[in-house]
């Protein structure tokens, strides 16, 4: 491979050709490695339950309805924090947070078999 870099020193040049080469033989050498097995025992093992969803329900999406909703200033700020930190939207943060209050409490209260009136704890 020929490089051309603009440059005054040759030196520059040649050391970056003697890198290439180097880590092109490290790289060859280290794939020409033979696998080697053998027939020993696994030992104990446990067959562990599909816990992934199917390619069905990551594609679903769910209709969504745009809302206004006034929160507090300390509230906003710890979402954007956190969404910042894990590389996400914080309005994402906040509707699976809802979701999974919704998804928690819906299943309790279809459990007690009571309806709950608007506005009891």
């Amino acid at each position: 491979m020929v490089v051309f870099l603009r440059c005054d020193s040759h030196i520059v040049l040649l050391l970056f050709e003697y890198t290439a080469l180097a880590i092109g033989a490290k790289e060859r050498q280290f794939m020409s490695a033979k696998i080697k097995y053998t027939d020993e025992p696994l030992g104990k093992m446990q067959v562990i339950p599909d816990f992934l969803p199917s390619p069905a329900e990551l594609a679903y999406r769910e209709d969504s309805v745009k809302v206004t909703l006034a929160l507090s200033q300390k509230s906003i700020e710890f979402f954007k924090s956190e969404a910042t930190k894990h590389h996400t939207q914080y309005q994402r943060m906040i509707r699976r947070l809802l979701d999974s209050y919704v998804d928690t409490h819906a299943l309790t209260s279809r459990s007690s078999g009571t309806p709950r009136k608007r506005g009891a704890p």
